[in-house]
């Protein structure tokens, strides 16, 4: 996958964009590039490194059987709406984020308010937000559809 493009839809190679993230968690040097990793990881099925990278509060150790749950679905798009830093603490950063899977043939979106902490050095993942009024209602893929990864494929050749 090292040439390919970057799950997160950043327009760089994975190589070049989450890859060095995922092997070395300082690399996220902003809560944006922590966000895309984290997305990138769940694409990819890294249960370890989403665990890892939740806030030592959150105890996301004893919760890594429903982060697996979510990690296991097939996430096919990313958009980022909005990255910023706290304006009263310059160890938080939120970003907000909208992020689509594939369940049974059927498309679902979800769209988060994600708060980021900086502590020993390290962007976490703390919590996030939910915006309940742009869900968009699960739609039925066909098999001749364009695929949502926006691939420009058929879903029945490249996600189906």
């Amino acid at each position: 996958m090292h040439n390919t493009h970057c799950p997160c839809k950043s327009g760089l190679a994975y190589a070049n964009c989450c890859q060095p993230i995922h092997i070395n968690h300082s690399a996220a040097d902003t809560p944006e590039k922590l966000m895309r990793s984290r997305y990138s990881a769940h694409y990819l099925k890294l249960v370890d490194y989403v665990v890892a990278t939740y806030h030592p509060d959150c105890n996301a150790e004893q919760q890594r059987e429903q982060i697996a749950e979510s990690v296991s679905l097939d996430w096919c798009h990313l958009d980022v709406i909005s990255s910023a830093m706290s304006p009263q603490d310059s160890s938080v950063g939120f970003v907000e984020f909208r992020a689509q899977y594939i369940e049974n043939d059927t498309l679902y979106s979800m769209q988060e308010l994600s708060r980021f902490i900086f502590h020993d050095g390290l962007w976490f993942y703390r919590d996030g937000t939910f915006d309940d009024h742009v869900q968009l209602a699960p739609v039925k893929i066909k098999r001749n559809d364009q695929c949502p990864c926006q691939s420009g494929k058929k879903y029945k050749k490249c996600c189906g």
